[in-house]
């Protein structure tokens, strides 16, 4: 068999669009993704970017979930040190309950923006050092064993909603075996460590009530179109837009600035455009079948035992052909 397919949807806003135009897109994006055979969509928690509409992710899971039927859905993920875990419980208990065997939560430890977003946030720094033993709480208050006397998750206590540690460095290979939960890895956008990081995880993976063996998730980029030249015109543009993201973020230039695309162009061969290329190492771009390819060797090569896939086109109807070709094309793919 080859691997399950997954989607990693990250919720873009394209220029000249709104927040509500990206959710409209989410949900067509899952409705695809349930017609075309993927397991599940999962969303993640960012803030301060405009670019990017998942920072209500529950909410975003929850308006999604309503308009599809089959597809699981979940959090890819939410940054626990920006939650308490009670809170996280009770969201996703609420989800769980309204849409029984649907949903995941995976669950990671950077704040999802900058540190002036954290602060924002009403969170202390140091609140990451205590990831560890706030998953251990969460997981706790999902199986109706609380660890905390006289406090319960209602809805959430019970409903052993499946937990997923997410990671881009070898701390959450480290937990996740540890814990003996399912590791899901960034390499749509951290590669560099991924190979390490699976091997340390296999290597001291302990088994646990929800996990008896280890399961890896890896993720990866792909743009698939009808024509291949087409598709690399869309690497460019995401390649483009990615770029200014990065440098808005970072607060390298203003929000408001612009470039022309010869501009964006001269900065892609530049070092900040090289750290966009690193980012986007493992990308499967051209038709159906050659992402299709790419995407069976890709798992291949990591030993993953599921693929979550970044459908990284700007425009929503070339995101949405994406979704389909590539997994028409994997579907015909010799085991």
């Amino acid at each position: 068999m080859t691997l399950p397919l997954s989607i990693l949807d990250l919720a873009p806003i394209a220029p000249g669009e709104t927040a509500r135009d990206s959710f409209a897109a989410s949900v067509a994006l899952a409705q695809q993704a349930e017609k075309s055979g993927y397991r599940r969509v999962w969303y993640a928690e960012h803030h301060n970017m405009a670019s990017i509409a998942s920072s209500a992710t529950s909410v975003l899971i929850a308006h999604v979930a309503s308009q599809t039927s089959t597809i699981r859905l979940g959090a890819g993920g939410v940054m626990l040190p920006n939650h308490s875990p009670l809170t996280i419980a009770e969201q996703f208990g609420t989800l769980e309950a309204l849409h029984p065997g649907r949903i995941d939560l995976g669950l990671g430890r950077a704040p999802g923006g900058d540190q002036a977003t954290f602060r924002a946030l009403r969170r202390d720094p140091a609140a990451s050092d205590q990831f560890p033993q706030d998953v251990v709480e969460l997981q706790a208050f999902l199986s109706g064993d609380s660890r905390v006397p006289g406090v319960s998750a209602t809805p959430g206590a019970g409903s052993h909603v499946p937990l997923y540690i997410l990671g881009s460095s070898l701390f959450g290979a480290h937990l996740a075996a540890a814990l003996g939960l399912p590791y899901a890895f960034a390499s749509h956008f951290a590669p560099d460590a991924l190979h390490a990081a699976v091997a340390a995880y296999r290597s001291e993976f302990r088994p646990s009530e929800q996990l008896q063996q280890p399961y890896v998730i890896a993720g990866l980029n792909a743009i698939a179109a009808d024509d291949h030249d087409d598709a690399l015109e869309q690497l460019t543009l995401a390649r483009r837009s990615r770029l200014l993201m990065m440098l808005r973020q970072s607060r390298q230039i203003p929000v408001t600035q612009t470039f022309s695309d010869d501009e964006l162009d001269m900065l892609l061969d530049s070092p900040a455009g090289a750290q966009v290329a690193s980012m986007m190492t493992y990308t499967g771009v051209g038709t159906g079948a050659e992402v299709a390819d790419y995407v069976a060797r890709f798992g291949e090569s990591v030993g993953a035992d599921e693929l979550i896939v970044a459908h990284t086109s700007l425009a929503t109807p070339a995101r949405l052909r994406s979704v389909e070709l590539l997994a028409e094309a994997y579907a015909t793919v010799p085991a």
